[in-house]
């Protein structure tokens, strides 16, 4: 068996070294948007904080609520289409309209005022994170393979680690 070891490490350390070398690049751009993801309640350039609002029950319709995100003009509403979601947050009274230029608009839910407009930039360093902003094959044709070869630095890192505590058994 000493030659099946011996191939077994030659083999890790190989593909430990060549695997970090393609891996880098995506792990760095997950690690740093990663960071930036931890921070985004944080950081009110990454995300806005949530405006205060009564926690009434919400009675503000639809209607309402896109008159007031187009009310704002930076944010570049005119229609249902510019809205890419709405956020409904009971607890705090607020319908969060985050639109298709980036922008999040937030209104309160039982008076239908504006409370608040700001960039929102949590969905673009998200899809940086996933690799979808590059390319739509990049999610899965780069970062998910370089996260499999994380996986695999780790697996032969630690058989790499354990080898000479092995030995010594």
């Amino acid at each position: 068996m000493p030659g099946l070891k011996t191939n077994i490490n030659k083999w890790s350390r190989k593909l430990h070294r060549w695997g970090a070398i393609a891996s880098a690049l995506p792990l760095l751009v997950v690690l740093c948007s990663g960071v930036l993801l931890l921070l985004k309640k944080q950081v009110e350039w990454i995300q806005p904080h949530t405006a205060a609002a009564p926690a009434d029950p919400p009675v503000v319709s639809f209607e309402q609520i896109l008159a007031a995100a187009a009310s704002v003009p930076a944010v570049g509403v005119a229609e249902w289409g510019d809205i890419s979601r709405l956020d409904l947050r009971l607890r705090d009274g607020v319908v969060k309209v985050q639109c298709e230029s980036g922008w999040e608009v937030q209104v309160c839910a039982t008076t239908g005022r504006v409370l608040k407009h700001a960039v929102r930039r949590s969905d673009l360093i998200e899809s940086i994170h996933d690799g979808s902003y590059f390319h739509p094959a990049a999610k899965l044709g780069i970062f998910l393979p370089s996260a499999l070869i994380v996986l695999s630095l780790w697996l032969t890192g630690l058989w790499l680690w354990l080898m000479p505590h092995l030995r010594k058994w």
